[in-house]
């Protein structure tokens, strides 16, 4: 036989469960979550990425789509980038670009506007050489225009 003996079927177990488990945390873990989401989605809406653009990103993107339409087509200003009544000679780019010439954008400093006027001073490189010189720009409806 063996050394523990066998309960008598009639002599009752008594079993310990004191043990007393919550849901609480998992249910403030779960309302926590949700209100996260909520306040994400809540902030999306009201403050959309696009309307975080600057007015300095913004003259930037319009002298990069001047400098970029220079580059690709021999029409001054390239579509769409410059300003009404805009002379050709006087163009910021004037005798540095065309004829095969890549113009590139080195820097773009201290974009300043008012009202619906800009200036920005715009360093531009053409086949090693350097020049900076200022670029004026007008606001058409919600984007910048290059201007002389």
């Amino acid at each position: 036989m063996s050394d523990q003996q066998s309960p008598a079927e009639d002599e009752v177990i008594v079993v310990d469960q004191t043990d007393k488990r919550s849901v609480a945390p998992f249910v403030a873990a779960a309302v926590l979550a949700v209100i996260v989401l909520v306040a994400i989605t809540i902030g999306g809406v009201l403050s959309p990425a696009e309307k975080n653009v600057t007015e300095s990103d913004k003259i930037a993107a319009a002298v990069r789509n001047f400098v970029d339409g220079s580059n690709s087509t021999e029409m001054v200003p390239p579509p769409g980038t410059g300003c009404p009544g805009f002379d050709p000679k006087r163009s910021p780019l004037a005798g540095r670009s065309g004829a095969g010439k890549t113009v590139e954008i080195t820097k773009l400093v201290d974009p300043m506007v008012d009202g619906d006027r800009a200036k920005a001073t715009v360093t531009t490189k053409v086949d090693g050489d350097e020049s900076t010189a200022t670029w004026n720009l007008t606001r058409s409806g919600d984007k910048w225009l290059v201007c002389n």
